[in-house]
């Protein structure tokens, strides 16, 4: 956790070790719901082993937003961010070793070191532009070019996420997306 953070910004050493040393181990069993749409996100998470999704519901129908895997933050961001109703759910799709912090000791640590306010802003900053990315994917691109882009970006989703995750995340028909699977050679 500590060089993933330190990719993003420097943070004084003592000052990020007592920050981490807040997190706390948190195991969560395959196919289990973290958060609830509904429910506020009272953690922010990180990922040690494992893979999560968040999805909304629509008509009882899944739709995927995204993907989480070591080493990154999961969680529902704006819900624990505002501390309001989370609109979507957060789910694990393999075994999970996440560390977990609660709101109110983030909150603390970052009020009270700029340092690490700076660090989680840049962090912040860092998955907007992956979110604008995103969404510039989704409106410009094909449905040939988004799976392989998705391929290059994350190959090893292919094996461990069940296809109709993927499909859902990259808003391809499912029995397009089997088509193409098995005719790209990636």
């Amino acid at each position: 956790m500590k060089k993933y953070l330190s990719s993003f910004y420097e943070v004084n050493e003592p000052i990020l070790e007592s920050y981490i040393s807040n997190w706390s181990a948190y195991t969560v069993p395959k196919r289990t719901i973290i958060t609830e749409s509904g429910k506020t996100e009272r953690y922010l998470y990180f990922v040690e082993e494992g893979i999560q999704k968040s999805y909304y519901l629509n008509d009882g129908k899944q739709h995927v937003m995204f993907f989480a895997y070591a080493p990154s933050f999961s969680g529902v961001v704006e819900s624990f961010l505002t501390q309001t109703p989370s609109k979507y759910y957060l789910e694990t799709i393999t075994d999970s070793k996440l560390l977990r912090i609660p709101f109110a000791k983030h909150t603390e640590w970052i009020q009270k070191h700029r340092e690490l306010e700076t660090l989680f802003r840049k962090i912040t900053e860092s998955f907007l532009l992956g979110i604008i990315e995103r969404h510039h994917e989704l409106m410009a691109f094909n449905v040939e070019t988004r799976f392989r882009n998705f391929a290059q970006r994350s190959p090893h989703l292919l094996n461990m996420v069940p296809q109709k995750d993927i499909s859902s995340y990259l808003r391809i028909d499912p029995t397009n997306f089997s088509k193409l699977i098995n005719a790209i050679n990636i």
